[in-house]
């Protein structure tokens, strides 16, 4: 099994993006780069959930092809897209197994129900889900 690594201000200010966009799903890409056989987690994008929904998103295209150009010119390479769930766990919903449609890619939940933010990855193939060795970072800290 892979292993994603995730430094912890990156962490930080995914929870906190979510959390001020509240009572919405947030939603967005995650961009890397390979080492030691698995992923870092170098860049997050921040895009529009276009369903301003509580249990629902969808990314908005033209910010999808601007990320992805942006990850071409950082010499970056997708990993994978994140969302929040608001008002449930850090597990992937049936609508997310069902659209969960790249293979290769990681799929990251925050779950913003309780008092301390959880987040999980997850890969999902043929509506088969396994959670990935998701490990958020530090300098001091590296594992």
């Amino acid at each position: 099994m892979k292993i994603i690594r995730m430094d912890y201000r990156i962490y930080d200010e995914l929870v906190a993006y979510a959390t001020e966009h509240l009572p919405e799903e947030a939603c967005g890409l995650l961009a890397g780069k390979e080492k030691d056989g698995g992923f870092t987690v170098e860049k997050i994008y921040y895009l529009e959930n276009i369903d301003h929904s509580t249990d629902h998103f969808t990314l908005d295209p033209k910010d999808q092809m601007l990320a992805i150009k942006d990850m071409r010119s950082l010499d970056l390479k997708p990993l994978g897209n994140w969302h929040s769930h608001p008002e449930s766990p850090s597990r992937p919903s049936e609508e997310d197994i069902r659209l969960a449609f790249d293979s290769k890619a990681s799929y990251m939940i925050l779950s913003l129900m309780a008092a301390n933010p959880v987040l999980n990855s997850f890969h999902i193939e043929d509506k088969n889900v396994e959670k990935e060795d998701l490990r958020i970072i530090s300098e001091k800290y590296y594992y």
